[in-house]
């Protein structure tokens, strides 16, 4: 933008018109002006945003005949652009009791840390139609039983992990509780809302479980461990299965009985070695 201001058109430092005034009868004033603004702007002391010369290419001087000599002034126009990040469809209508997962070991971790409340473990996509129109009723369901926490798996980011639990069908709930570990498992859509009213009804009551959370199944976690692409390491624990050297010991060893009890099971013993062939 090119604006040109003739002979009898200057500005004062002031602000104002003022072509009787000093400034214009000296030409060196306008100079004089023009050089403590670009100063001032320079230095910062003079707002960009509330001069009247910014972003304006401004000429002053005086005009003869077709001709203009003065001084150009040029200031750059600054645009800053503020796009604000949009909330995707899964973010929306979140509450206290919902959390994102993260990775396998938050997964485990958080079904551990829960303690006897119940778990749902929520598996969905971002590009799932039936997971997108369930979303807000799951969030309603969330804020209407508090005490529940409701785990997000999303199947995008843990694709792998979602092939070592077994899940590949979506929307996929899983339903957890203390030491029983879990109680079920399905998937359901707007259509078949119905299954997760009545597992969230089975399941709500409060009760206390024998024994510390038991979380995923030993399988699952074996099959989190041995995949590759997951940073989750698990041992598998001693079970309660007898050796081999316990099994070959007769039972009548092993039981306090009577003498009568003794000769009647030494006897079936004999029998079923008999039987056996040994």
């Amino acid at each position: 933008m090119l604006k040109v201001l003739a002979k009898g058109d200057l500005f004062s430092p002031c602000g104002h018109r003022s072509p009787g005034s000093s400034c214009h009868r000296r030409g060196s004033s306008s100079v004089g002006f023009l050089r403590s603004s670009s100063l001032a702007i320079e230095s910062g002391r003079t707002s960009s945003r509330n001069s009247r010369f910014y972003g304006v290419k401004l000429v002053l001087g005086t005009s003869r005949g077709n001709h203009t000599k003065g001084i150009t002034v040029s200031s750059p126009v600054q645009m800053t652009l503020s796009i604000g990040k949009a909330m995707k469809w899964w973010e929306k209508g979140v509450q206290v009791n919902m959390k994102v997962i993260e990775s396998a070991q938050d997964l485990v971790d958080s079904l551990l840390n829960a303690g006897d409340k119940l778990v749902i473990v929520d598996f969905f996509s971002p590009g799932c139609g039936g997971c997108r129109s369930l979303h807000p009723k799951v969030c309603q369901f969330a804020e209407a039983n508090p005490d529940v926490l409701f785990l997000q798996v999303n199947y995008e980011k843990h694709k792998s992990m979602c092939y070592s639990l077994n899940v590949h069908v979506l929307p996929f709930f899983r339903f957890y509780r203390g030491a029983q570990g879990r109680l079920c498992s399905f998937s359901c859509t707007n259509a078949t809302i119905k299954k997760f009213k009545d597992a969230l009804a089975k399941h709500t009551p409060e009760r206390c479980s024998l024994g510390p959370p038991k979380g995923l199944e030993e399988s699952e976690l074996l099959a989190l461990a041995a995949n590759k692409d997951l940073c989750f390491n698990y041992s598998k624990k001693p079970g309660l299965v007898p050796s081999t050297h316990e099994l070959a010991v007769p039972l009548s060893t092993k039981l306090p009985m009577s003498p009568a009890q003794r000769a009647t099971l030494d006897s079936e013993e004999m029998a079923l070695l008999v039987g056996s062939g040994r």
